[in-house]
């Protein structure tokens, strides 16, 4: 092993500072999560689910849901273009988030610890029209290869609210079809390997809420059991048994955003007002 990555180090004690400083947040979005006993309370395990639209409304309220039912912390795996930005940088690695990389990741599960990924990465984030609740994970199978490496259990899970607060009116095609896009081919920038073929262009969307305002959704999370990566042991550079263990987890995150699209279609306090009026209603009652 490499000499450790001085990135990995981390003030536990900054997530309580989060929660705090976050409370009307999470008292507005009213996060629920499903099946929280399923993550490991010690140990290295690896969460892997869906990237939800814009990735930044629901990410801090699946961290804090994490670490008050079962005290751990989680070190979130982050797209390199973040950490190549000042400032927004040194904010991601105050909340514990690091440059995914392979290394980086080995280095975390050998220190027993929760590891959060995201195997659609940044394209997942920059939803296309008619994308809502979709994963994007192309042929993907990093996370795999390191769960199967060393032999670190996924638990999955799904992420449910956000996507269903915005609208994508202007995708990213529509952006390199539009003058704007003419506009980045003639300065060159469609060309620069960073920019992906057009992936970091993010949508543009409005509020589902009143005069396009984003609707505010109940927040809902589920994990699901633990996926043990024993039988692909020392397979870890065979594709196919990667490809194999990531198509597993893939099937159970579809699965688990079905079953959280019905859980809030049934949930009479969906909405803030609903839930609003119930504690009227318990006061006056």
């Amino acid at each position: 092993m490499s000499q450790r990555d001085a990135s990995l180090d981390f003030d536990p004690s900054l997530i309580e500072e989060l929660d705090q400083l976050i409370q009307p947040v999470k008292r507005l979005l009213s996060p629920v999560s499903i099946g929280t006993e399923h993550i490991p309370r010690e140990g290295a395990v690896l969460l892997a689910g869906n990237h939800t639209v814009y990735g930044m409304i629901d990410i801090p309220m699946l961290g804090l849901e994490i670490f008050e039912k079962t005290g751990r912390t989680v070190r979130g795996l982050g797209d390199h273009n973040h950490f190549a930005l000042p400032v927004w940088r040194d904010v991601l690695k105050r909340i514990g988030a690091v440059r995914g990389t392979r290394e980086i990741c080995s280095q975390l599960f050998e220190a027993g610890e929760a590891v959060l990924v995201f195997p659609g990465g940044g394209r997942e984030v920059m939803k296309r029209k008619h994308e809502r609740y979709k994963l994007i994970w192309k042929e993907r199978i990093g996370f795999a290869r390191l769960a199967i490496q060393h032999q670190v259990p996924i638990v999955p899970f799904a992420s449910v609210g956000v996507e269903d607060m915005f609208e994508i009116v202007a995708d990213a095609e529509d952006i390199l079809r539009s003058r704007a896009g003419d506009l980045l081919r003639a300065l060159g920038i469609t060309e620069q390997p960073w920019f992906r073929h057009g992936e970091i262009i993010p949508p543009l969307a409005r509020g589902r809420g009143p005069v396009s305002l984003p609707r505010l959704e109940r927040q809902y999370f589920l994990f699901g059991e633990a996926i043990d990566p024993a039988p692909w042991k020392g397979r870890h550079e065979e594709r196919e048994a990667c490809f194999e263990l990531r198509e597993q987890v893939k099937s159970v995150v579809e699965r688990e955003i079905a079953q959280l699209r019905e859980v809030r279609a049934a949930d009479p306090e969906r909405y803030p007002v609903q839930r609003l009026l119930r504690k009227l209603s318990e006061r006056l009652g």
